[in-house]
């Protein structure tokens, strides 16, 4: 047993690792180089596990998660696991990585300039105040040194805009490579831009034995609590029969959560559709519109997961309710 320090590189870190005598075993954490580091050192090691460890309490350092580490894995406590690809899909999944963080960008820069407005007092302009065309109306109305910051971030959001252009392009080029893309774009709600991104981060829909795990993993899972489990009735103790429910699951990818839930929003506007009736039905049975659209959400995902295991297209005659018997 020993402790080594190795500096961030490559062939360092592959040699540091072939030192290690007989099978070699491998943990890290979760993090911005995880995935580079698991695609240089998987081909040296018998087993190689990514993690996002909880969040420890007293004192911290490098070397106590390392030993931390080594001993979860030792012992077989490590819960939670992160899938790494290992290359499948590179391209397109750098294309959603820069497709999001344009978004992301043009975003928040437009927030910045409606800040801006609000904070003298103007309200009410944001679709004139995103276009060209009809923003300089709106600067004009500001005061000199106001004027002079808004003009700059109105450089910055045309500029920004350009570039997220670009990455909707090439997004659009790389998804069209992909037949899965092109059949998992006809389900409710998605698209083209939402059907790349759920195969980029999913990658294979093998990893999900169920829809209830793949509705967890996007952050749909209904999280449970319960407490006093048992309750006297006379001389006999029983189950309590209420379960408390106390909202969805924080341990999610937000990419995903954020396409269903997307998704569904845009079921909740088509004119005439299986899932939207079934929305209004869930709405006229009480259910409050934002659990009535997560549970469209859940929908979406379990249709889009089926239909990429069987490899088949979108039928929305499976979405219509079973007929009553008479």
């Amino acid at each position: 047993m020993r402790e080594e320090v190795v500096s961030t590189n490559g062939r360092e870190l592959v040699e540091a690792i072939r030192k290690v005598d007989g099978q070699r075993h491998l943990c890290i954490e979760e993090g911005t180089q995880s995935e580079w580091l698991y695609e240089l050192l998987e081909p040296h090691v018998e087993e190689l596990v990514v993690t996002a460890p909880a969040e420890s309490q007293g004192q911290k350092s490098d070397s106590k998660d390392a030993w931390a580490r080594a001993e979860d894995l030792r012992i077989g406590r490590i819960e939670t696991k992160v899938f790494k690809p290992a290359g499948r899909y590179r391209e397109l999944r750098e294309a959603v990585r820069g497709y999001s963080l344009m978004v992301r960008d043009v975003t928040r820069v437009k927030n910045r300039l409606k800040a801006l407005f609000r904070s003298r007092g103007m309200y009410g302009m944001q679709e004139e105040l995103y276009q060209p065309g009809t923003r300089d109306k709106w600067l004009g109305k500001l005061g000199p040194s106001q004027r002079r910051l808004g003009e700059l971030m109105s450089e910055e959001l045309e500029g920004l805009a350009k570039l997220a252009e670009q990455a909707n392009e090439r997004l659009r080029s790389e998804a069209k490579k992909h037949p899965i893309i092109r059949r998992l774009a006809t389900a409710p709600g998605l698209g083209p831009i939402r059907a790349a991104e759920v195969v980029a981060v999913v990658v294979t829909p093998e990893r999900f034995r169920t829809k209830r795990q793949f509705w967890s993993y996007c952050g749909l899972g209904i999280v449970t609590r319960t407490s006093a489990d048992w309750v006297r009735e006379g001389k006999r103790w029983v189950r309590a029969p209420v379960t408390q429910t106390r909202g969805l699951t924080r341990k999610r990818n937000p990419m995903l959560k954020s396409v269903f839930k997307g998704a569904a929003m845009s079921v909740t506007h088509m004119s005439d559709h299986p899932l939207k009736r079934g929305y209004e039905r869930l709405l006229e049975a009480g259910t409050k519109p934002n659990l009535a659209q997560v549970t469209i959400a859940r929908r979406i995902a379990a249709i889009v997961l089926a239909m990429w295991k069987n490899q088949e297209d979108y039928d929305p005659r499976k979405q219509e309710p079973p007929a009553q018997m008479p």
